[in-house]
């Protein structure tokens, strides 16, 4: 019994596709480049699974799982064509791996890069790879430990043939929601991990806009880990918010340390890490010319959290306002539960956005909104009820410029957009900041209005660099130079 499916790098996320992909009846081989790795696997798929396990030296390799010691016994294992997922650190690591493979594969076999690549290396190693036959997919991973084993949220690209080599096992180990497995075709060549890069960077602007809600109540308002546990679980029970950050979210405000007796989450330092991803969202935002500024501020934040000695060090020498709320809580809380639902949105429709331009530049077109926001609505971390409000929307305008012009989306940022300015001027003068939240206003308000005060920055731009300008009474294209004269000095006036 040849093993239907290849499984390279043993942390977390690929032990545990591992033992997905071999639940769903798919014998699975394993390797990893470390050997105590491989040995905690097979201990942890003999123990935990009840699995039966062979190994290099085994004279009977028909068992549901081959743990391999070298990268020749783990090819030499496998089925023909072989399909191997290669779940290791992005960058040199994975083309490392490429390059030890090559020797030992043939025509037909198959590489899928699970890691977080950056999507231009996915788009040279496609290049490189499909000329010698060999396939190569380039496919995002989204879930967490929990969701690699349980079924995650999968985003292949690559050729559609090479996805259809491995279709019929991505489609039984991804999540399972109403309409479908969470995973689809995304598009040629790094399509696939752009639209992962892109998700990561609206999971730093969802985890933000969180964040500015939990420190407003508890700050300003001055919510307890009980209160906010409650107002948190009964966000989850709405359309809007119902989603897993909001659910871990609720689930944290119970968790108390052992040690202490208080509140786990009031002892973590407040310096955010970050991986890499919010940042490439950000730069290939720049890049394209799509502002993406909610997830941008996300960014910033977790850069500016990450100064937590000089932040203390200012907090003694720089004061902000003197402010006591003395309102109503309720009606407040209610507030900052509609400032955080129309920053969400705004989150989304800048990452949608970005994702729209990169199918028109990059991906011949092939990426399908409405059906990416759908493989989130299962395994990924932001997967979320009001995906399907996305979906729908794209289904039924396939050109939709930006989801704030979706009827629905649109109606609801009309109906709740004064709750969500007076939240900001809250936190203004409570000196709370809310990047996000604000960030999300800004975008909004910059693309509902018909003039901005660019004219000036153009005029600017002319008098200093001759670099020329459109006038409103002529064709838009038509650019001119004005020859700017200085203003008369007073004394001559």
């Amino acid at each position: 019994m040849a093993q239907k499916f290849g499984v390279i790098g043993l942390a977390v996320m690929g032990e545990n596709l591992a033992l997905n992909v071999e639940s769903k009846g798919f014998p699975v081989a394993v390797y990893n480049r470390s050997p105590e790795k491989t040995d905690n696997f097979v201990k942890r798929a003999q123990t935990e699974f009840n699995l039966e396990v062979a190994k290099d030296s085994d004279a009977d390799p028909n068992k549901p799982v081959f743990a391999a010691y070298s990268l020749e016994s783990f090819v030499q294992a496998l089925e023909r064509p072989r399909r191997i997922l290669v779940m290791v650190k992005a960058g040199r690591a994975v083309d490392a791996v490429i390059e030890q493979l090559k020797p030992l594969l043939e025509k037909g076999d198959m590489i899928i890069d699970g890691g977080n690549s950056l999507y231009t290396d996915t788009q040279r190693r496609t290049e490189e790879l499909e000329p010698t036959g060999l396939g190569f997919i380039g496919m995002g991973v989204s879930g967490g430990e929990e969701g690699a084993l349980l079924g995650p949220s999968l985003m292949p690209g690559g050729t559609e043939a090479a996805y259809r080599e491995i279709e019929a096992i991505v489609t039984k180990i991804a999540a399972q929601v109403d309409d479908g497995p969470c995973v689809t075709y995304i598009g040629p060549g790094g399509a696939g991990h752009f639209v992962k890069m892109v998700h990561n960077g609206i999971e730093y602007g969802d985890m933000q806009i969180i964040a500015e809600a939990y420190d407003l109540m508890k700050s300003v308002l001055g919510l307890n880990h009980e209160e906010l546990y409650e107002v948190f679980n009964e966000w989850y029970d709405t359309p809007e918010l119902d989603s897993y950050l909001v659910e871990i979210t609720k689930d944290i405000f119970t968790n108390m340390d052992e040690k202490t007796g208080k509140p786990l989450v009031e002892l973590i330092v407040d310096a955010a890490g970050q991986k890499g991803t919010g940042l490439w969202t950000a730069t290939n935002a720049l890049e394209m010319g799509i502002a993406i500024p909610t997830i941008g501020a996300a960014v910033d934040a977790r850069i500016m959290s990450s100064l937590k000695d000089q932040r203390v060090a200012a907090s003694k020498e720089l004061s902000g306002p003197a402010f006591t709320f003395t309102g109503d809580k309720k009606a407040m809380i209610d507030k900052i539960r509609d400032a955080m639902y129309c920053s969400k949105i705004c989150s989304y429709a800048q990452g949608m956005d970005l994702i729209s331009k990169g199918n028109q530049e990059l991906f011949d077109g092939k990426i399908n909104l409405g059906e990416t926001a759908r493989i989130w609505k299962g395994g990924c971390i932001i997967r979320a009820r009001f995906l399907n409000k996305i979906k729908h929307a794209y289904d039924e305008n396939g050109q939709l410029a930006n989801l704030l012009l979706a009827p629905e989306f649109k109606q609801t940022i009309l109906d709740r957009q004064a709750a969500w300015r007076e939240v900001i001027v809250l936190a203004a003068q409570a000196g709370i900041p809310v990047p996000a939240f604000s960030a999300s206003l800004d975008y909004f308000d910059s693309y509902r209005r018909d003039r901005l005060p660019q004219n000036l920055t153009q005029a600017q731009r002319d008098y200093f660099g001759a670099h020329t300008f459109e006038r409103v009474d002529e064709p838009r294209g038509n650019f001119v130079h004005h020859e700017w004269t200085a203003a008369p000095s007073k004394a001559a006036v």
